[in-house]
């Protein structure tokens, strides 16, 4: 993974993603609905192989997509 600082062009593209072209609760909604098909598929494909294959990377992918979920809204927030 990259830990590198996003350049300003990309921060800029960004915010007007973000802040003008969609919610932020839809599209943390939208990457666990995909997150859930994603994991149903793979595990009735296991039957190839491909689950022992990929695992590292679908573990990040993972990983990585229910983060970004949870930053753009909290699944659990505290009141």
């Amino acid at each position: 993974m990259a830990t590198g600082s996003i350049s300003k062009e990309t921060e800029k593209r960004l915010l007007e993603f973000f802040n003008n072209v969609i919610d932020a609760k839809d599209l943390a909604k939208a990457i666990r609905q995909l997150n859930y098909a994603i994991a149903l598929v793979v595990l009735r494909d296991d039957e190839r192989g491909y689950v022992y294959a990929q695992k590292e990377n679908l573990e990040k992918g993972f990983y990585w997509l229910n983060e970004l979920a949870e930053i753009l809204h909290p699944y659990l927030e505290v009141e």
